[in-house]
């Protein structure tokens, strides 16, 4: 339909005449660039890869996808419902630089043709990101050669293959092809012996049960895609092999111990993080340097300018382009990246992440304390949202429909309404002494308090014991706190869950348990007989609703920068008592309000927002800047789930990839889920006393290690058998009967 279509070749240093033979690119005058292989690239929802073949794309067949070969590159174009896109350029270790060339152009141009908004990512041989991973739930498989060796990617019924696989990894799972020779072997892993029309899956004598289950699906895959169901498949024990593996391999030498996996880095080294500031990319590229170590301000990144996150203690370097920023520089965002690795004399393997702005990933906006997303749209009028974000929408809360919708149970932590019962102690002298039901929902910033809630799921009775922490408590209360809960549990048969709560952090479930009042937390002092301190003789409260509609009263200090438009405050004075309403405080805050005020004593005066008399200012010893903005509806951040195992010998907490199941739960561990306002820490049947006992500490390292600078968040314990509904809910389809029967005994049977 146009003028004129012109050939044309873009942007390349290493031509050749192979290349320009090879290669069609359509160039309508007025319209980008493109190679003909784009025409269907992101049309819909799902996994597209291509490699580079001869300097030109070629795609690879869909039951083929997840094979790499380690002398090739690849481009691989993940598309979202939403639609949002990733753009991965894959390097093998033995691929050559034209090939790796050709990769990052032809990834570029992707990135162009639709309109810049994928994420871009750079993938090396076994130092993938998690995003990446994540789509290869049953392995990513690495096959020796490629194209310069006559290797293709080609279904075929053909069967005289004859290969050895090792398997590695306990959540992301690399099956790489290895020498076919009893020397390739040790009693610590898993190995596939590939001979065509019969696949022998050899567990050596120390590997354990859930690698085992990981190496059944990367055989069930081999068979079902690779020959299309046409192979039998076998379990081969170490010392009782089949004659067949035998003959293919020859008689059988003593097998070496397995060594373990140094694949996780230190977690400490996850937070630190430099911030960097790019100039004219597109002449001699410049850095200067905005901040020195995380956490970050989201106002340090400018719109007009690109960015650099070094990140490179962790292998990781993300380059963030500034939406007014200039075009040549925005193009050229990936070999910038490239470029900064050299310079820094990084390892090769280090992964980079491109990413335009609003399609920020979950990595880099840990780095930043106070990260906000809006609703963005890109492009003419297109809105998107992002990757793995755009499948965790947001769901309003009800309290009526808890049981039946466990996503919004999940999403807003609530495992029933809170009608269920409670019982209080409060922690004095090391031991647990009963509060006044009088006085539950009133809590003191010096004490400790064990709050036990029974509550029925279906014909089982649940219990959740809640451990609340005051800021201003003892150690010794701290400890005793600790070893009271565990001793309660104990007492119940170990069923609770746990749920540790330090002040100012309370799940909304526990501020739902005191039938429609709201929870009073002072600042300081005791609720003990004669051990009150003195209060201060100017007190405010500050009073806000969660999105489950409970409330909450939290003594701050009394100044006027703790004042907020989104809520309500009860001010206590010798002048006075005052009920200030923010512009859009909620009538729920106001009745709070006036609960609050009942137990303050006196009557209160009601103000409104910018109608403050000067007692009131005064009180709050002159007038202050306060939180003036309407608040951003939170969004929710997608879970993430991580296994900690000290299968190694040293204890590590290793992410699962891509939209996590239940039998992602490794029963011979402790797995550790975030879901933002909260952590869990599960644990496994078979996990080990050293996971048991770490798991805690685990999950305290974990949030302390946040980059974004969190601090005090819930951490629940649970028990496996025992999920509660709040965990439950994360799970796609969660089957409370699962593990009624083996995990690896209903694998064998798909054999």
């Amino acid at each position: 339909t146009a003028p004129h279509c012109y050939p044309l070749i873009t942007g390349l240093h290493v031509l050749n005449a192979q290349f320009i033979s090879a290669t069609l690119f359509l160039y309508v005058p007025g319209i980008m660039v493109f190679h003909k292989e784009f025409q269907n690239a992101g049309k819909e929802p799902g996994l597209q890869i291509w490699r580079i073949e001869k300097m030109d794309l070629k795609p690879v067949p869909k039951q083929l996808q997840g094979n790499f070969f380690t002398g090739d590159a690849y481009v691989v174009l993940y598309t979202t419902s939403a639609p949002s896109y990733n753009v991965h350029m894959w390097l093998g270790n033995e691929c050559s630089q034209d090939e790796g060339g050709a990769a990052a152009i032809f990834a570029m141009q992707l990135d162009d043709h639709l309109g810049g908004a994928p994420v871009q990512y750079r993938e090396v041989q076994n130092n993938e990101s998690v995003t990446f991973l994540g789509y290869f739930k049953t392995g990513i498989k690495y096959k020796q050669g490629g194209v310069a060796s006559g290797f293709q990617h080609v279904v075929t019924n053909d069967m005289n293959v004859k290969r050895l696989l090792h398997i590695k990894g306990r959540r992301a799972i690399r099956a790489t092809e290895v020498n076919m020779s009893w020397a390739s072997f040790n009693r610590g892993d898993c190995f596939i012996v590939d001979l065509g029309k019969d696949i022998y899956q050899w567990c050596g004598s120390e590997c354990n049960r859930f690698e085992r289950l990981k190496a059944s699906e990367v055989a069930i895959g081999i068979r079902d895609n690779e020959r299309n169901g046409r192979a039998s498949l076998e379990m081969v024990e170490d010392g009782a092999e089949p004659q067949a593996v035998l003959a293919a391999l020859g008689p059988k030498p003593n097998i070496p111990a397995g060594s373990p996996d140094d694949e996780t880095t230190d977690r400490s080294n996850q937070k630190k993080g430099t911030l960097y500031m790019v100039s004219d990319a597109a002449g001699s590229m410049k850095t200067s340097l905005v901040a020195q170590s995380s956490p970050f301000k989201q106002e340090m990144l400018t719109p007009t300018e690109c960015y650099i996150l070094d990140n490179g203690v962790d292998s990781k370097i993300f380059l963030w382009k500034g939406p007014n920023a200039n075009t040549e520089e925005r193009k050229a965002a990936m070999k910038v990246a490239e470029q900064f690795i050299k310079d820094k004399n990084y390892p090769k393997n280090t992964q980079i992440q491109v990413m335009p702005a609003g399609g920020e990933t979950t990595l880099f906006k840990q780095f930043f304390s106070n990260w906000k997303d809006k609703d963005q749209t890109t492009g003419p009028g297109q809105a998107y949202s992002i990757g793995r974000i755009a499948k965790v929408s947001q769901v309003p809360f009800d309290a009526s429909s808890l049981h039946s919708n466990k996503t919004m149970a999940a999403q807003h932590g609530m495992v029933d309404d809170g009608s269920g019962k409670v019982q209080i102690w409060r922690v004095e002298g090391g031991d647990k002494v009963p509060v006044d039901p009088s006085s539950y929902g009133q809590f003191y910033g010096g004490d400790c308090y064990l709050i036990l809630y029974t509550y029925r799921q279906g014909s089982r009775e649940q219990h959740i014991i809640y451990t609340w922490q005051g800021l201003k408590c003892t150690q010794d209360e701290l400890a005793a706190s600790a070893f009271l809960t565990v001793k309660l549990d104990d007492s119940m048969g170990g069923s609770p869950v746990q749920v540790r709560v330090t002040q100012g952090q309370e799940p909304a479930h526990l501020m739902s348990l005191f039938k429609g009042k709201p929870m009073i937390i002072h600042i300081g002092g005791t609720s003990r007989k004669g051990g009150q301190s003195q209060t201060g003789s100017t007190r405010l409260f500050h009073i806000r609703q969660s999105s489950t509609c409970a409330t909450r009263a939290v003594e701050v200090e009394p100044t006027a920068s703790q004042l907020n438009t989104n809520d309500v405050f009860v001010l206590k004075s010798p002048g006075g008592l005052f009920k200030w309403k923010g512009v859009a405080a909620s009538e729920e805050e106001m009745a709070a309000a006036k609960y609050a005020c009942s137990f303050l004593g006196g009557s209160a005066t009601e103000i409104s927002e910018g109608k403050e008399p000067a007692g009131f200012w005064s009180a709050l010893g002159g007038k202050k800047d306060y939180q003036t903005s309407k608040s951003l509806q939170k969004t929710v951040k997608p879970p993430r789930l991580f296994g900690c195992s000290n299968k190694t010998g040293r204890l590590i907490a290793e992410e699962v990839p891509g939209d996590f199941t239940q039998s992602d739960l490794a029963t011979d561990d402790v797995m550790l889920l975030d879901t933002w306002e909260q952590v869990f820490v599960w644990i496994g049947n078979d996990a080990n006393e050293v996971e048991r006992n770490g798991a805690d500490k685990i999950a305290k390292d974990y949030v302390d290690s946040d980059p974004s600078g969190r601090r005090g968040t819930p951490v629940i314990t649970i028990k496996q058998g025992f999920e509660p509904p709040t965990f439950t809910g994360w799970f796609q389809a969660w089957d409370a009967k699962m593990w009624d029967t083996d995990p690896l005994d209903r694998i064998r049977a798909r054999f």
